[in-house]
């Protein structure tokens, strides 16, 4: 990988992380668009959670004033102010499903769910019900309405995101909406919701995998992609939410199913594999590249 490549999946990463329309399809698509394929490793795999840090970051510092007094109330008790505390304990309560079933299925996410098949449907499907949530839901709940079984049903909505083209953000805002808030709220409160297992996804494939993104190969292109994808998702996060809230989700919709329907087009007419990249390759290859550089 050289610089850019690091730069373009820093800009993919930082403009789809908080779009509803999956960061991981844009990114296979750019890999076979541009021819690279070879990008494709477990390590890989592991640079491209880790640098959604970047994203999670920047909604951090987008939504300080929200984040300060929650986590404050995590420790506050009684004394804590109660919609504080019921955010607070919802985003926790609210991410242990996806940090089980991630453990659990990690096997599966890294090779069978990247095929693009399953992209390709996932991009569907998932426009197909926020369609539906968004539609036939008439959202009243604002962000002083929060409370922990909010945060447990659109934290098992968050599972989805664990195949590549449901898309995180996508599938709890759905979440949200299904639960009667606001469009801009339903935004708001997925965004808060991500961040700790964007955090948690990204300090463990980088603990998993730091010899190779500390090392020669990755590190640079490691730190230029954070850098880039941060100042592109903080960017990104105020037009999407005038767009939420002007349009609904309907612009999204709409860009997915035309995004999954080009995918399986692709897939249907030989023109690229349905698992192109669903197997990561011999980490060897990662492993000759550094030496040679």
């Amino acid at each position: 990988m050289n610089l850019i490549h690091a730069v373009v999946y820093g800009i993919i990463q930082g403009f789809t992380a908080y779009l509803p329309i999956s960061s991981d399809a844009h990114i296979r698509l750019i890999q076979f668009f541009l021819g690279w394929g070879a990008d494709e490793s477990p390590e890989f795999t592991a640079f491209t959670a880790v640098i959604q840090l970047g994203p999670t970051l920047a909604v951090v510092i987008y939504f300080w004033k929200d984040i300060v007094p929650a986590v404050t109330a995590l420790f506050a008790g009684s004394k804590a102010n109660p919609h504080d505390s019921k955010l607070a304990w919802g985003v926790v309560v609210g991410t242990i499903p996806i940090v089980i079933l991630g453990l659990l299925l990690q096997k599966h996410i890294e090779t069978t769910f990247r095929s693009l098949y399953w992209i390709g449907f996932s991009l569907i499907a998932i426009a197909v019900v926020m369609f539906i949530a968004d539609r036939g839901q008439k959202g009243t709940r604002g962000f002083e309405d929060v409370k922990v079984t909010d945060g447990i049903f659109v934290g098992l909505w968050q599972c989805l995101a664990l195949i590549p083209g449901m898309s995180r953000s996508g599938s709890t805002i759905v979440g949200s909406l299904f639960q009667g808030f606001k469009r801009e709220t339903a935004a708001h409160f997925a965004f808060l919701l991500g961040i700790p297992s964007f955090t948690a996804a990204g300090i463990y494939e980088l603990a998993k995998y730091h010899k190779a993104l500390l090392g020669h190969y990755f590190l640079m292109p490691l730190v230029v992609s954070l850098i880039i994808s941060g100042f592109v998702a903080y960017g990104c996060l105020k037009v999407f939410l005038e767009i939420l809230q002007k349009r609904g989700v309907a612009p999204f919709v709409i860009y997915r199913i035309v995004l999954g329907v080009l995918i399986l087009g692709l897939v249907k007419f030989g023109v690229v594999q349905p698992d192109a990249g669903a197997n990561p390759l011999d980490t060897s290859a990662v492993s000759a590249s550094s030496s040679s550089q």
